[in-house]
């Protein structure tokens, strides 16, 4: 994988993994059940986060290679309610089924969860039929990381943007340098928000950090903005030029 892609995955599992923390900030403890590439890597950001994580992998290597690195790690097949009850994950405010192909156990582990009442289940899914089966169960929030990470580098690759994430179906965040329709006069008075649909929330001139932005601020030529709105409005906006 390239540096690129690999600081993106990064980037989103640690927004996966700041998500999951503020869902329950006061119980500290998830259980992430398939150690994988996507689960290790949110395994690990959120002990980072200094969280409580129980990692469990059907492969005894696998668990191994992360047993320093977890609170606790366990050798389980989850797809047997039996052992769910016996780990313990019942208790877990917060569990995170991230087994990678295996459709089956996915759906298994996450049924099991559910049975036993886990408040607060996310589950990957690897297609969205998949995803659809897994709403059908009940899960409580279903994420489908190479498809939200595809769309995204999509965005990138075929625009002017530096960063870009959707908040929903229609309604997304962009980092970009500032198109000339927006240089030169006080955002109040270049009007972008009536005249493109989009809103610059934050601004960032070379050598400096990021600031709020206000209906005073000026954009000159070169900086880097933050802009939101529908979709199309910040896609449109962003390839101005």
């Amino acid at each position: 994988m390239s540096n690129y892609l690999h600081s993106i995955r990064r980037r989103r599992d640690k927004r996966l993994a700041q998500t999951y923390a503020q869902r329950d900030g006061g119980d500290q403890r998830i259980a992430v059940i398939g150690l994988g590439r996507f689960g290790s890597s949110l395994a690990e950001e959120l002990m980072r986060r200094g969280w409580e994580v129980l990692g469990v992998d059907e492969d005894e290597r696998i668990v191994q290679r992360h047993a320093d690195a977890l609170t606790h790690v366990a050798v389980a097949d989850c797809t047997d309610v039996e052992v769910v009850r016996q780990l313990g994950v019942h208790e877990f405010p917060t569990a995170v089924v991230a087994i990678g192909t295996d459709i089956q156990a996915s759906i298994l582990v996450t049924s099991n969860l559910l049975e036993e009442g886990v408040p607060n289940i996310w589950a990957k899914a690897i297609s969205r039929q998949h995803g659809k089966i897994l709403e059908r169960l009940g899960t409580h929030h279903v994420v489908l990381p190479e498809y939200e990470m595809g769309e995204r580098v999509a965005h990138l690759v075929t625009g002017r943007m530096l960063d870009f994430i959707e908040f929903d179906e229609d309604y997304a965040l962009a980092k970009t340098v500032a198109p000339g329709v927006a240089t030169g006069t006080p955002l109040g008075v270049s009007a972008v928000r009536s005249k493109h649909g989009v809103t610059v929330v934050g601004i960032k001139r070379p050598g400096q950090t990021f600031t709020h932005a206000t209906a005073d601020t000026v954009i000159e030529p070169g900086d880097v903005i933050i802009v939101t709105g529908k979709t199309q409005a910040v896609e449109a906006f962003t390839n101005l030029g």
